[in-house]
């Protein structure tokens, strides 16, 4: 059986390949975390489907109420667009979280220090030296 392509198609099929090639060449070299790949890959597996199995995108554009079916493919990536901009805002909010927590601990250590510097009555500018020589002799 001879498969007739469209531009749209071969373009789709072309650029969702590319896109997961580079992603996982991304998590090969340990640019991107795996966890944060998976909707990636799963977009452009989706993306990958729809490209090849051309009466799948009828099927759903139909099923949607789209006249121009290549155009599905469009949809599923804004989608996957979207899902990405979601878990990327979900792990931005725990990071700053965690930022926060972190600069409270660093207070509350750098308070510490000071009060065991005042303890013993040794000035931070002593020990800042002794460091600074310290430093110069290795």
């Amino acid at each position: 059986m001879f498969l007739v392509m469209d531009k749209i198609q071969i373009i789709s099929i072309i650029a969702s390949l590319l896109i997961f090639a580079a992603v996982v060449n991304l998590v090969r070299h340990r640019k991107l975390k795996t966890e944060y790949s998976l909707i990636w890959l799963t977009v452009s597996l989706i993306f990958i489907i729809f490209s090849f199995w051309r009466t799948g995108i009828e099927k759903l554009a139909n099923l949607l109420g789209i006249a121009y079916a290549p155009s599905v493919l469009f949809i599923i990536l804004l989608v996957g667009i979207v899902l990405i901009l979601i878990e990327f805002s979900i792990i931005i909010s725990k990071q700053s979280e965690r930022i926060k927590v972190l600069i409270q601990e660093m207070a509350l250590l750098k308070h510490e220090i000071d009060a065991k510097f005042e303890a013993h009555g040794q000035e931070k500018s002593e020990i800042e030296k002794e460091q600074h020589l310290s430093e110069g002799n290795q």
